[in-house]
Order: structure tokens, then sequence, then C-alpha cells
């Protein structure tokens, strides 16, 4: 199954950061990576006091379940030491969303997908838009269509992105 997710951080280097994580990622049974945006470096959303934001998206292709996924995800996050905090939208060493599985809708306690807030968000969109602007986002249309939508203002993508 063809899989998008969403990668970002904002503590200890967070380019470094979004690197290990795509590296743990691609270390994983049943998970291949196929492309990797550029790495973007995004404002703060919600929170604002907090500094600026490296994310990026990724295109996997994976054999694994949906919720089977996202426990892997939520296991390299602990493993790279992500603490939760009540602080909705707080600083973090890494955060990896699940934001689209096939052209499945998942609604689940523990899961939704597509993820409910990606069509709102520029620094899910413009890497996402990198990658594949026409890519449909079910219930809400093509990226390239969602991101007309919103203000990607500060958004600016970082010069040295790339996986050595």
């Amino acid at each position: 199954m063809k899989v998008w997710l969403g990668l970002g951080s904002n503590l200890q280097q967070p380019a470094e950061q979004v690197k290990d994580a795509l590296s743990r990622l691609a270390a994983i049974d049943g998970i291949s990576i196929l492309r990797i945006s550029s790495f973007y470096i995004t404002p703060p959303w919600g929170d604002q006091q907090q500094d600026d934001f490296i994310n990026a998206v990724a295109e996997i292709e994976t054999s694994l379940e949906p919720v089977s996924l996202l426990r892997k995800f939520q296991s390299i996050e602990q493993m790279m030491g992500r603490k939760r905090s009540s602080r909705q939208w707080g600083p973090r060493l890494i955060d990896i969303d699940l934001l689209l599985y096939g052209d499945r809708q998942i609604e689940l306690d523990e899961l939704e997908v597509p993820h409910p807030r990606m069509h709102e968000r520029a620094f899910v969109l413009v890497p996402l838009a990198e990658l594949d602007p026409d890519l449909a986002i079910p219930g809400r249309g093509p990226v390239e269509n969602c991101l007309q939508q919103i203000d990607c203002g500060g958004i600016r993508r970082r010069a040295e992105e790339n996986l050595d």
C-alpha cells in the first residue's frame, strides 16, 4: 500500500532528528521509502511560543496495516526520546504522522486517516505538493487545491535536506 507520512521536529538539531527518524523507518520490515520531500523550515502552528520546525513528507510502500504502522511510528518516537506533553502543538523532538493510507478513510479511536487537519496545514501541504501536487486527499480534493486555500507565509525550503 502507498502511504504518505509527515515528519517534524523543532528540538535538538531538528533536521538531524528527521533524518534519524527516516533512517529508522527505512530499517523496518514491511516499509520501503519511495520518496522524501525537501526539508522545510516552518513557523510553529497553534502554539507560537517556540522555535521553528523542520518538516518533510515521505511517500512509502508498506505491507503493514494502518494501526500497526501507527504503532511503529510511536515506537520510533519513543526510542528517539519523544516525551508526550499536555502542551498541545508544543515543541517536539520528533513527530511522525500518518497522513494518507492509499485512498482509505479510517476512523478509529487512536487513528484518523486522512489526517484530520492536514488540509489546513501548510507545513504538510507544501512538502506534499512538492512530491505530488495532484494527489487527492479523500474528502478534500487535490493537494494543490487545498494549498491554494491556506497561508503558506514563512515556509522556506532548507538548503541541505537530503539523507547522507
